[in-house]
């Protein structure tokens, strides 16, 4: 096969796995709701107040408890584990077609050089 080709089936699929296996998730949930208002553009003018009554700047707020992360990445998990199982079957195929028409639309991938660092000896370092 072409690289050429390589690189489009590569881009088709994960656009594909992006909108099925995490857009479509309780990612959703945490993308719903009021987006704040900011003037400066980066939420730096925008704060939370908690129960406590501690102004908390937007940027330096957690968005995402570690329950919710946690649920997120197992649904993430399993639907990648089904996505690859079910590859092969023809009515799961049938289903993937309908979303790729919608997942075409998005911005054609890149590689990610901070990824391919982490996995090449750069200075990423898993977690212990």
């Amino acid at each position: 096969m072409k690289p050429v080709d390589e690189e489009r089936i590569a881009a088709r699929l994960a656009k594909l796995m992006a909108m099925i296996c995490v857009r479509n998730t309780g990612i959703e949930k945490l993308h719903a709701g009021t987006v704040p208002v900011s003037h400066t553009g980066d939420c730096s003018d925008v704060f939370i107040t908690d129960a406590d009554g501690r102004q908390i700047p937007w940027p330096d707020a957690s968005h995402i408890d570690d329950d919710q992360m946690r649920s997120l990445m197992r649904q993430i998990v399993d639907r990648l584990y089904t996505f690859h199982l079910k590859v092969d079957d023809q009515e799961f195929r049938d289903h993937l077609d309908r979303w790729l028409t919608v997942a075409e639309r998005w911005d054609e991938p890149k590689l990610d050089e901070a990824f391919l660092a982490t996995n090449t000896g750069g200075e990423a370092k898993l977690p212990r």
